[in-house]
């Protein structure tokens, strides 16, 4: 199932008309001041809303940079230069280059970091005759938890539901997955514009990811929350498991011109590597991110994400417009406003160790798992177990496609004020030692309706297609 070079043009002119040509513009000459330096590197660029591609174009251009692309709706590009000094030539613009940032710090410690290392081996490609047949949803602890495996009887989701998996690609020859993806509705966003390039190459991650959401329900290794709705891969995290801002700014808009119903972020924006890192380019981020969740929000695309495995309590990002935070530990896309933020649970329906946290920036929580018993989906070559937020979040996403499903007039804020409603509420933990050293591991904060541990509850796949009556008892 690829995707042909005609049907890729297809795709991306239709999603051009939206977002401008990505024609390319030369740099300013040498006359203009321009002092390039080795290889060009991406930056995001935010202008100030209103600004015309033209603006916009000549402004790089006389920055001594060149545009990729430019997305007139939130008035923000992708761009590149060889000249070290851009950030400073483009102005009045605002502009960040995560390339750039890791490069500083790599020179700094006068090491590589530790994700600066070579990228990961190419995955084997997939051979569906040898992925084990045996049925394995008996393993699946995690979707009987939110009761998934009811709701498959009376809804399996819609195939005019597209779930759109932001990560790191999808395994297309994968036989639980083959028939769900959409090849024609996949892009790859590395370099801030889509492209063909969206397959899984060295990550099984997205894979994982994608067979939670939707693999088939044919008796047959592993079932997601939803199977029958269709999934996009659309890659924005790179074979060195970057996931930088132009990328996931691409993977938005990319949705969105697809008609996507609902995507799924399991991963926090680069190049920081905790979310509690400051830096006054982080306002610059957090901006052109905010303003994408937003746009995706009022045209109708819920954004679900994962709230870290950092273990760190977790305050909101600001709204685009807004002044940056100077304290508090922040995820992105995980804390903005306009995202589903999700925390993790074992099988015991307590908060895994690793799960981030965070009293108004948790909206729900589902099974992420705990060592020793994880969450089995699909990866190339077959199926295995992994544990974190990552695993939690698409839980979530399938739930928010069985309800798009189910009502498919409802727009992203209805379909967010329906998962919070019909969550089962978890109570804040009396005691939350787990290495039983007679400290605290963190402190929930909150009711046990609305929490910084669980948010309004354990999502609920069943509730999504047969809403619970006034009254009836939620334990299953």
């Amino acid at each position: 199932m690829s995707l042909t070079g005609r049907s890729l043009r297809a795709a991306v002119c239709a999603f051009l008309v939206l977002c401008g040509s990505v024609a390319a513009v030369p740099t300013a000459d040498a006359d203009q001041s321009c002092h390039p330096e080795g290889r060009a590197l991406r930056y995001v660029v935010a202008f100030d809303r209103g600004t015309s591609e033209a603006e916009a174009r000549a402004a790089i251009t006389g920055g001594c940079g060149s545009t990729t692309i430019y997305y007139p709706q939130i008035a923000v590009a992708v761009a590149s230069s060889a000249d070290r000094d851009f950030t400073e030539l483009v102005r009045p613009a605002a502009a960040f280059s995560a390339q750039a940032e890791r490069l500083a710090v790599q020179r700094a410690n006068g090491t590589p970091s530790a994700k600066a290392a070579p990228a990961r081996a190419e995955l084997e490609p997939t051979d569906p005759a040898k992925v084990p047949s045996a049925d394995r949803t008996g393993e699946q602890w995690d979707m009987r938890a939110i009761g998934a495996d009811k709701a498959h009887a009376i809804e399996p989701g819609s195939p005019d539901v597209v779930v759109g998996v932001l990560d790191s690609g999808v395994d297309a020859t994968h036989p639980d997955l083959a028939a769900a993806l959409d090849p024609g509705k996949s892009a790859g966003c590395l370099t801030g514009a889509p492209d063909r390039n969206w397959a899984a190459t060295t990550s099984v991650h997205g894979t994982h990811v994608a067979g939670i959401i939707a693999a088939a329900d044919d008796g047959k290794g592993v079932t997601g929350v939803a199977p029958g709705v269709r999934i996009a891969s659309v890659k924005v995290i790179d074979d060195r498991g970057y996931a930088d801002p132009e990328a996931a700014v691409c993977g938005l808009m990319w949705a969105v011109s697809q008609g996507m119903a609902v995507t799924n972020s399991s991963y926090y924006v680069e190049p920081w590597s905790l979310s509690c890192s400051h830096a006054d380019e982080r306002g610059v981020v957090n901006e052109v991110m905010a303003r994408a969740a937003e746009y995706a929000t009022s045209a109708g695309t819920l954004n679900v994400a994962a709230a870290t495995n950092e273990a760190v309590g977790l305050v909101p990002s600001p709204q685009s417009g807004a002044r940056p935070q100077t304290t508090g530990c922040q995820a992105l896309p995980a804390g903005l406003r306009d995202v589903v933020a999700v925390s993790s649970v074992s099988s015991e329906r307590v908060k895994a160790g690793y799960s981030s946290y965070g009293l108004g920036v948790i909206d729900v929580t589902a099974p992420g798992g705990e060592t020793g018993e994880c969450v089995l989906s699909t990866v190339p070559g077959g199926y295995a177990p992994l544990c974190g937020t990552s695993m939690a979040a698409p839980h979530v996403a399938g739930v928010a496609a069985l309800l798009a499903s189910k009502h498919p007039g409802h727009g992203a804020r209805q379909l967010r004020r329906s998962l919070d409603a019909q969550a089962t509420p978890i109570a804040c933990p009396a005691d939350y030692d787990l290495t039983g050293d007679g400290t605290q591991d963190a402190y929930c904060t909150g009711y046990a309706g609305f929490n910084g541990f669980y948010g309004h509850g354990m999502v609920d796949a069943l509730a999504a297609v047969a809403p619970r009556r006034t009254g009836s008892n939620p334990a299953r």
